[in-house]
């Protein structure tokens, strides 16, 4: 099936803009994923730094699903890139990745923030290490919250209202 494709990974580090607003208008006039969302509304760009296949489909389809625009990046360093490239609104950020960690990732992009070089923006944990001391770890490393996996889409959306203005979902 080719729409399975949309989620797979590329095999170079491409920004990846996925949002359900952006499919081809249904008849009543309304989009999937713009519910609540006025006309000219920007929507909100969410940067999901996640290694593993799974969590990505499941997180980027969930992101969709709320209305917000999504990049990928599957580890601290192509993380940093797109943050220079387009700072987003909010980074989900997973722990365990290859060649750049989200701790690590996370302390340079506060350096940065710091230094002026990116705007200020939210960045949560998202990782399936809970132990009080993981999400000690996540918070002096400069994550603003620590989310668990397995996702959970309402607990997601409800974390990500704190931070981010979401379309209605009626």
């Amino acid at each position: 099936m080719e729409e399975s494709r949309l989620h797979e990974p590329a095999s170079t580090p491409v920004p990846l803009w996925l949002n359900a607003a952006t499919e081809e208008g249904r008849g009543d006039g309304a989009r999937p994923g713009q519910a609540g969302v006025a006309r000219g509304q920007r929507l909100a760009q969410v940067l999901l730094v996640e290694d593993n296949h799974i969590n990505q489909v499941v997180a980027l389809e969930f992101l969709s699903l709320m209305g917000v625009q999504a990049r990928l990046a599957r580890n601290g360093l192509e993380a940093l890139s797109a943050c220079a490239e387009a700072a987003p609104d909010l980074v989900l950020m997973d722990i365990q990745m290859p060649g750049m960690d989200g701790l690590e990732c996370a302390r340079r992009l506060r350096a940065q923030q710091r230094d002026g070089s990116l705007p200020s923006f939210p960045i949560l944990a998202l990782t399936a290490h809970a132990l009080d001391a993981d999400v000690a770890a996540s918070l002096e490393a400069g994550m603003d919250e620590h989310l668990t996996k397995p996702l959970d889409f309402v607990a997601l959306r409800t974390r990500l209202q704190r931070w981010l203005k979401l379309p209605d979902p009626s």
